[in-house]
């Protein structure tokens, strides 16, 4: 999730966690800035376009290596609030902004390592996209009277904008299950037989659900709406062309792009370079992950990423109210 969204997540649980034993501003900022620690992993630079995008959110998002951490990090805390007498507290609520901070990216699709050193699988639930205003608000709000009022009703407020905050988690993969069961349905009636489905909220919402469909030669692009379910699936279909990945086979940059993407990529040629696509963030023709593998028979190139070109947030609404 975005920056925002994390931050207000971790002052929110620290706040619920520390409650009356020290000033909310402490805990607030004590949790605002755990719960956003894990992404400074974004600023290290491992070599390469791909090998940046995927080792982000690796380690510093596993959920064994901030459980080893976060007593080192309370002890410092306590240490320089001088509150070594609330400890142990501190620790519950640092421990606790660090891991919700992997579980709350778990819900985008992007991927997260959290299983880490046991498995580097790149879960994602995929049921939330990265900015959701819904979900922010409700923390932002009840924060702020928290922080406002300093009292009981003000811990109770950030109490309750903690649990609709994770009450909305919780609709979104409800609505996702429903978009996907749709979805499938109406693939059926069109005879179309996907080897992958993916099925993602878009901007800003769970509304309207983007899906792609993978088949051995091609991919297609379809939008559903919970507010007209009914409505005909109109898929877009585009060509994989996945001959050009058979001279990177081996290769591991391309070999991980499609492991890291779980098989929803695409390939294209630009001149004598090939291209590969992550079809699972944007939207056709602009998305976020596109990769300049090189010429087939240049390996050592390393790769660079594609400029994306992003909506406007006028354009991205001016989308958002059409296919509602």
């Amino acid at each position: 999730m975005d920056s925002l969204s994390q931050l207000a997540l971790g002052a929110s649980v620290s706040v619920a966690v520390m409650g009356r034993r020290v000033p909310v501003w402490q805990s607030a900022l004590v949790g605002a800035v755990i719960g956003t620690l894990p992404d400074l992993d974004v600023f290290i630079d491992h070599g390469d376009a791909i090998r940046n995008m995927t080792l982000h959110r690796s380690e510093s998002h596993a959920l064994l290596w901030l459980t080893l951490v976060s007593p080192l990090l309370s002890w410092l805390v306590a240490g320089l609030l001088r509150q070594r007498q609330h400890w142990v507290a501190w620790w519950l609520a640092i421990w606790l902004a660090l891991i919700t901070h992997p579980l709350l990216d778990l819900m985008t699709v992007y991927g997260t390592q959290l299983g880490l050193p046991l498995t580097d699988c790149p879960y994602a639930v995929g049921s939330m996209y990265i900015i959701d205003p819904l979900y922010t608000l409700p923390l932002l709000v009840a924060l702020g009277v928290a922080l406002g009022r300093r009292d009981r009703i003000g811990l109770r407020w950030n109490q309750v904008g903690l649990v609709v905050s994770t009450l909305y988690l919780g609709w979104s993969m409800v609505a996702q299950s429903m978009a996907t069961q749709h979805i499938g349905q109406q693939l059926a009636q069109q005879r179309v037989k996907p080897e992958r489905l993916l099925v993602t909220p878009t901007a800003f919402n769970t509304l309207v659900w983007r899906t792609v469909i993978m088949t051995p030669e091609r991919y297609g692009e379809a939008w559903w709406s919970l507010l007209s379910p009914n409505r005909p699936l109109e898929i877009h279909w585009y060509d994989r062309q996945p001959a050009l990945f058979t001279p990177f086979k081996g290769q591991w940059l391309a070999e991980r792009v499609a492991w890291f993407s779980h098989g929803f990529y695409a390939m294209r040629q630009q001149g004598r370079d090939t291209l590969i696509t992550d079809l699972r963030m944007g939207e056709e023709p602009n998305y976020t992950f596109t990769f300049n593998l090189g010429a087939p028979d240049a390996p050592d190139v390393a790769p660079t990423r594609e400029p994306s070109l992003r909506p406007t947030l006028a354009e991205a609404w001016r989308k958002l109210r059409e296919r509602i």
